[in-house]
């Protein structure tokens, strides 16, 4: 997709961190020189230098939920620019577990800082020339969240093309993350881009006719399974 939006200014670009090929994104408006940083999963000397490269300063962090592959960058991103880092209370207890759960996979971190703020189901993450709006959206763990703006959804591990967020960690519920799906992410427009955080782009509409999960619940509700 281009990375820019003439209409309202908006630029995007996607940075991919290559130890769990995760999206993290930076999204900025080119006027106000303002940004966001969703899911810094690590990598943070890049995730900056692009961002000097777009002409914007990162003013929040926002995550979509507390895993380690998006999270591992935020102590560093934070540091360097003194954004305010944004995460869902429900994850908080991931979070300040990361260095153990790191270890777990050879590396060797510090916890990310504490959060400045916590977000909440509509919450609006507000910078000048820029807004994204919060659904909470539990499933993949108890805060997974996704943002949505101009007709972009950022899914985190929410929704995938042709696949969801695995449900089997901690915190990881499978019927409320297809009611998560179905109630908050499928009632936006079929023309909605989903940017996730593994893989390519999607839209809304796409799942809503190919992904094998969304027909499965959608099948059930449609026959009163619920």
């Amino acid at each position: 997709m281009a990375d820019q939006d003439p209409v309202n200014e908006i630029i995007l670009r996607k940075v991919v961190i290559a130890s769990f090929q995760e999206n993290c994104w930076l999204i900025g408006n080119r006027r106000t020189g303002e940004a966001i940083c969703v899911d810094p999963g690590g990598q943070p000397d890049e995730v900056l230098a692009i961002a000097r490269d777009m002409g914007v300063r990162i003013k929040y962090i926002a995550n979509s939920h507390a895993h380690i592959d998006h999270i591992l960058g935020v102590g560093a991103i934070r540091e360097a620019t003194g954004a305010k880092f944004l995460l869902h209370p429900g994850d908080l207890e991931m979070a300040r577990n990361t260095a153990t759960i790191a270890k777990g996979w050879g590396i060797d971190v510090a916890n990310p800082p504490e959060p400045d703020a916590f977000l909440a189901d509509n919450d609006e993450i507000d910078v000048d020339g820029l807004k994204l709006t919060v659904f909470h959206t539990p499933g993949h763990t108890r805060g997974s969240v996704c943002f949505y703006a101009n007709g972009i959804v950022f899914a985190g591990d929410t929704l995938f093309q042709g696949s969801i967020g695995r449900t089997d960690l901690p915190g990881g519920d499978y019927d409320e993350e297809m009611a998560s799906i179905v109630e908050r992410l499928l009632v936006l427009p079929d023309e909605t881009i989903v940017l996730p955080g593994h893989m390519d782009q999607t839209t809304i509409g796409h799942e809503r006719q190919r992904n094998p999960y969304v027909l499965m619940e959608l099948a059930k509700r449609a026959g009163g399974g619920e």
